[in-house]
């Protein structure tokens, strides 16, 4: 009880001097002490931001802006605090409590006021915010140390999952390099096209994992110096739907993002990819950025099929390709900015 009495801020507004000062004696002599009245109902607003109360006494008939008014205010704060008002009022009708409380009110005091039931309503209501706030503090603690947790397994999965990109890269790319350079490219474009900073920070490992797929692939087709026969591509195909599977059930948004991207960023714009046959904005866009930026990757580099494309012919396909196989809103703030691109993979190289 002492505890209370002595951290609990209260703010009592009503019009009548008279009354405030009472209130404000009658809970001083029982020892509440961090106490600010207002006569004027248009200062409340502004007070309770900068005073914080634990609770609000208030009265309801007031010029300018009554009781309702204020309650009102208060609510459009938009904060998820606990709102401890107590309505003091000789407007004892019903419709006016019900009002009241539906905009917030927790109790109500009469006039004229007894003192036993004034200060025994005004600890009750601060007892109850009290706890309110132990609550919201142990959920806010409980919250931080799940979101920690989830972290440290969120990482340890993604280490995992960054082996086997590297093993599975290692078998045509001797550095690794490709797949750095899509996390980086995909980072980019996703800014670009308005994606959040948290979104981008997300989306550069979970494209690292759109071939992981591969790595169930046989080399015989996956590293074949030469045109893949009907049947091969249509093994090679798999690697979509087995990325996705390698990557599902996770509880980490990278990795849930990582198993969209492994099946969705071979859909083509015009309906024409695999493995779903998808077009346009149903392709999910993390999809249909990592395409962008895989194809632009992979033309540039070589291949046990081919060699490695010049620039110009790189570009020169990529934009033939606009509104088929990519996204042509997309692929224009790529070449647009296509000079950040090239120096990601002259800086990866």
């Amino acid at each position: 009880m002492a505890f209370i009495k002595q951290n609990s801020r209260i703010l009592i507004v009503d019009d009548t001097p008279a009354n405030v000062f009472l209130l404000e004696q009658l809970l001083k002599i029982s020892g509440y002490t961090h106490i600010v009245t207002l006569t004027d109902s248009r200062e409340v607003v502004a007070t309770y931001q900068t005073f914080k109360p634990d609770l609000l006494l208030l009265d309801l008939k007031m010029p300018y802006l009554d009781g309702f008014d204020i309650l009102n205010q208060l609510n459009a704060l938009e904060n998820d605090d606990y709102l401890s008002v107590i309505v003091i009022t000789a407007q004892s009708d019903k419709e006016n409590r019900l009002k009241s409380l539906e905009l917030g009110a927790r109790d109500f005091i009469g006039k004229p006021f007894d003192h036993a039931e004034v200060i025994m309503r005004v600890t009750n209501l601060l007892e109850i915010r009290l706890l309110h706030n132990a609550t919201k503090q142990n959920n806010r603690l409980l919250e931080e140390r799940v979101a920690e947790r989830t972290r440290e397994i969120e990482n340890i999965q993604l280490e995992l999952v960054n082996k086997l990109l590297i093993a599975a890269e290692f078998r045509d790319d001797d550095t690794g390099n490709h797949i750095i350079r899509i996390g980086q490219y995909a980072a980019v474009l996703g800014q670009l096209a308005g994606l959040s900073a948290g979104h981008c920070q997300r989306l550069a490992p979970a494209a690292m994992m759109h071939d992981i797929g591969k790595i169930g692939i046989p080399d015989g087709i996956h590293l074949k110096p030469g045109p893949l026969t009907a049947a091969e591509m249509a093994i090679m195909k798999t690697h979509t739907q087995k990325g996705a599977d390698i990557l599902t059930g996770s509880a980490g948004a990278v990795l849930q993002l990582g198993e969209v991207i492994a099946l969705s960023h071979h859909e083509k714009w015009d309906g024409s990819g695999y493995p779903a046959g998808l077009a346009a904005d149903a392709i999910p866009l993390e999809g249909r950025i990592t395409a962008i930026c895989d194809v632009f990757d992979a033309l540039l580099s070589v291949r046990p099929y081919k060699p490695a494309w010049t620039m110009v012919n790189t570009l020169d396909l990529m934009t033939r390709e606009a509104g088929h196989h990519f996204d042509p809103e997309l692929l224009g703030l790529f070449l647009d900015n296509v000079d950040r691109f090239i120096k990601i993979r002259t800086d990866c190289n």
